[in-house]
């Protein structure tokens, strides 16, 4: 059984079991969290698509742990201008594991 759900701006399939990293979420390592956003749920060939979402569907998962992604370097260079920019960003995230997933 799988399920895809929308978060942070992005759709992940997930299954139960999976860890993934996420856009951050203000939630405590060790706690809960509830994916009301499901856009699709299947189980073998009973495949349920949403428009746009899966009604009574849930996706729950215990968040792991937050952290920062790798640094991002990012380089403005004009040529012939005696210009150049050099800048870095590390994007928040969260670790969680899906442990439930309810059609």
């Amino acid at each position: 059984m799988y399920a895809v759900i929308k978060t942070g701006g992005q759709q992940f399939r997930v299954a139960e079991g999976t860890t993934l990293k996420v856009e951050k979420l203000e939630v405590e390592p060790g706690k809960k969290v509830t994916f009301k956003e499901v856009l699709m749920v299947a189980d073998g060939d009973n495949v349920q698509v949403g428009a746009p979402l899966v009604a009574k569907a849930t996706v729950e998962a215990k968040v792991i742990s937050q952290g920062k992604g790798k640094k991002v370097t990012i380089l403005k260079f004009r040529r012939r201008k005696h210009s150049m920019k050099t800048q870095g960003h590390r994007q928040l995230f969260t670790e969680i594991e899906i442990t439930k997933i309810k059609a």
